[in-house]
């Protein structure tokens, strides 16, 4: 058993930090200077946290030793933008946060601005008629499916499997969702797919495997669009989460499949994609794209590089209402 010197002082009031926490401090202060002036809350926060080199577990730490308890799912969740602190302990935690983190006194407090009502605590949505092209199609089909337009769903972490079959087109699609709801009386989700132009809709099965089962299902063959019902196994009240596992088979099409995108509708916490290519169709480049539109260019490209096991993939986090995938070219 080894001896550590305790993270307080020998009065035990005030915690401090490590030599190699002190020398992380000094690190950055310009970016922390822009991001406690003009926000918003969860970037001053991650920002202060990443200048000032402290992992959450040790935040827990010291804000225990002040006398505040914030568990660290929390702390996770405020700086992602995915909980906003709005109860009367999570301010004062806040206020000690500023403490804990070297912070001008209300640096962190004045950016979360007028305590929100109850109506607006959800993250902001877009219709997703903004995400799927033609946008009417959407319309049509959701009109099939009465529901309000806020599921009253957000994304935690969303990992997304794709598979490539040997004839360039997609066959599989498998989602692991991690889902939280923001507010009560919540028991299904929407899920929707869109197959490439020419399949036949009618042969698109759909898989609800994992924490829910199969409800209504909308099928537009001329767009080539399907919405799934997918059941919860229980009713979530504001604040649970929920595990769901679902997933699509595609039909063939006349023409290969060139790119894969996801359309988020609101704000998520952190999406993985991976593409699985067949060893008999391997394409010659990737790319990252995030557009705001269909049919728009990207706004943001990145070049990914195909690994050993065929497979590309992608990570993002704290992502905002977006279209985001990957393209690639066969030649």
């Amino acid at each position: 058993m080894t001896n550590r010197r305790p993270d307080v002082n020998i009065h035990g009031q005030n915690p401090v930090r490590t030599r190699q926490e002190a020398a992380i401090h000094r690190s950055d202060p310009a970016d922390l200077a822009a991001a406690l002036r003009t926000g918003p809350f969860h970037h001053a926060l991650r920002t202060a946290i990443t200048s000032r080199g402290l992992a959450l577990h040790r935040i827990r730490r010291h804000l225990a030793l002040r006398g505040v308890n914030v568990g660290l799912t929390s702390l996770s969740y405020w700086q992602q933008g995915l909980r906003r602190p709005e109860r009367p302990e999570s301010l004062r935690a806040v206020a000690a946060l500023e403490h804990v983190l070297d912070l001008p006194e209300h640096s962190l407090t004045r950016l979360l601005g007028p305590r929100r009502t109850a109506t607006a605590a959800g993250p902001p949505v877009r219709p997703y008629r903004d995400l799927i092209s033609p946008p009417t199609a959407v319309d049509d089909l959701l009109a099939t499916l009465a529901g309000p337009r806020d599921t009253g769903l957000h994304t935690i972490t969303h990992i997304e499997r794709i598979r490539i079959g040997p004839d360039r087109q997609l066959t599989r699609r498998d989602s692991q969702h991690a889902l939280r709801a923001h507010r009560d009386g919540i028991d299904r989700y929407l899920a929707l797919h869109q197959g490439d132009p020419g399949s036949d809709t009618t042969l698109v099965g759909v898989r609800a495997e994992e924490n829910c089962r199969p409800g209504r299902i909308r099928r537009d063959q001329t767009h080539h669009l399907i919405a799934a019902e997918l059941l919860l196994d229980r009713r979530l009240r504001a604040g649970d989460t929920h595990l769901l596992g679902y997933g699509f088979d595609d039909a063939p099409s006349p023409t290969p499949t060139c790119e894969y995108v996801r359309g988020f509708n609101s704000g998520a916490g952190q999406y993985v994609l991976q593409i699985t290519f067949h060893p008999t169709a391997l394409p010659v480049r990737c790319h990252r794209i995030a557009l705001r539109a269909p049919g728009q260019p990207p706004y943001e490209t990145e070049e990914l590089t195909l690994d050993g096991h065929r497979c590309v993939h992608l990570v993002a986090t704290a992502i905002r209402p977006c279209i985001l995938g990957i393209r690639w070219d066969w030649e």
